[in-house]
C-alpha cells in the first residue's frame, strides 16, 4: 500500500507545520463544458475571498507573502522560486481572471485562494512507491510541464519525491508532468501546506471545505488526514 510520509528533515525546519491531506479514489475528472459556469464562479469567489489577505499596498509586505518568503529562505531553492500561493495572490492583486483547467485543479485552486494556503495534488496511480516530503539529496530527476530537459532538484531543496525522482520542487512551487492531475486521473492525493499555528487553523477549515466540494461534485467519499511531526504518515487509500 502506498503512503504519504513527511521526513524528519522537514520537521527540523518547520516543527509547527501541518500538512493536510485528502485522498480521493474513483473520480471522473473529465472537463464538461456544461459545468464551466460552476467552476468560473468557484474561482471568482475564491479570488474575491483572497483579497482580504492583501491589505498592504506593497505586495511583499502582506503577511502571507512575508511568511512564505521567510520559509523559502530556510532551504535551497532555484532563483526566483516562490510559494504557489504567492503566484495565485499575485494574479489576484493584478485583478487577473482565472479560467477553468480541470475540475479537481479548479476546486483546489479556489480553496487555495479562499484560505491563502498553498494547495497541490498528485496522481496516485503513477507514483512510484511512497510519496515523501523532505530534503533532496540533489540530482533527483524532474521534468516540469512542457520541459524537454531534466531540471533536477538541488541538494537541500525541500521537495515531494517518490522512487523515480522529484514530484514537486520547493514545496508546492513547481509540479512534475509525470504525476500532475489530468482529465484521466482517477485516484488523487491533494495537500494543503501550513507552516505555523495560524495557518494550520485555516488549513483545518480548508481541508474540510475541500472534502465537501470534492465529494459533492465527484459523488465520491474522500478521506482527509492531518500530518504533523507526531503523526507524519498516512495511507494513500480510501
Amino acid at each position: 500500500m502506498k503512503q504519504i510520509m513527511i521526513d524528519s528533515a522537514f520537521w527540523e525546519l518547520f516543527p509547527e507545520a501541518q500538512i493536510s491531506v485528502l485522498v480521493i479514489k474513483g473520480l471522473d475528472n473529465h472537463v464538461e463544458e456544461s459545468k464551466d459556469s460552476y467552476f468560473e464562479k468557484l474561482l471568482k469567489d475564491g479570488k474575491q475571498e483572497a483579497k482580504k489577505f492583501l491589505t498592504e499596498e506593497t505586495f511583499s509586505q502582506n503577511q502571507v507573502i512575508e511568511e512564505w518568503r521567510q520559509a523559502f529562505s530556510q532551504f535551497k531553492t532555484k532563483k526566483g522560486a516562490r510559494s504557489s500561493i504567492e503566484a495565485l495572490l499575485k494574479r489576484v492583486s493584478q485583478d487577473r481572471d482565472f479560467y477553468p483547467i480541470n475540475p479537481l485543479v479548479d476546486i483546489y485552486n479556489s480553496i487555495s485562494m479562499k484560505y491563502a494556503l498553498p494547495c497541490g495534488g498528485e496522481n496516485i496511480e503513477v507514483l512510484s512507491g511512497d510519496l515523501h516530503l523532505g530534503k533532496a539529496k540533489g540530482g533527483e530527476s524532474f521534468f516540469p510541464l512542457g520541459a524537454e530537459a531534466d531540471a533536477p532538484a538541488l541538494a537541500e531543496e525541500i521537495i515531494y519525491y517518490d522512487n523515480d525522482g522529484a514530484v514537486c520542487r520547493s514545496l508546492n512551487w513547481r509540479e512534475a508532468q509525470r504525476t500532475m492531475l489530468t482529465e484521466e486521473t482517477k485516484n488523487a492525493v491533494l495537500v494543503i501546506e501550513a507552516i505555523n499555528p495560524e495557518q494550520a487553523k485555516r488549513a483545518s477549515e480548508a481541508i474540510n471545505e475541500l472534502k465537501q466540494l470534492v465529494d459533492s461534485y465527484f459523488k465520491v467519499e474522500s478521506v482527509p488526514a492531518t500530518l504533523t511531526s507526531e503523526h507524519p504518515v498516512c495511507p494513500l487509500s480510501v
